[in-house]
């Protein structure tokens, strides 16, 4: 059996930050800009504070079986809720959406390599 890559996306809103907490998430906004966001094991954190209070969370685990991305989900989402309870950050309206790489569609590139592989 093969191993399938899951990318799972965390998304939410800050809530109730102070304004001490605000003033560092804008101080480190450079590094969670979203240009320079990625699907990572450990979850990387992107949001645009000055824009709004949303944030994106992104994640990259794997699994055996196609049911095993909904364990990936929720450890996604708990660690998004660690890192944030961590950090004393409030939020609200957490959601997450995952994606199994392996029925993803291919794209053009990707169709290109795969006919010459199979002629």
């Amino acid at each position: 059996m093969s191993t399938r890559t899951f990318r799972i996306t965390v998304r939410g809103v800050f809530d109730g930050l102070s304004a001490d907490q605000r003033a560092e998430l804008l101080t480190r906004a450079a590094e969670h800009d979203v240009l320079r966001a990625a699907f990572t094991p450990e979850g990387h954190l992107s949001y645009d504070l000055a824009a709004r209070s949303a944030f994106t969370f992104r994640f990259l685990d794997s699994g055996e079986e196609e049911e095993d991305i909904l364990e990936a989900s929720e450890r996604a989402e708990e660690a998004a809720k660690a890192w944030l309870t961590e950090r004393g950050y409030g939020y609200k309206n957490l959601r997450s959406q995952a994606e199994d790489l392996s029925q993803a569609p291919l794209g053009k590139r990707q169709r290109r390599a795969a006919a010459r592989k199979n002629v």
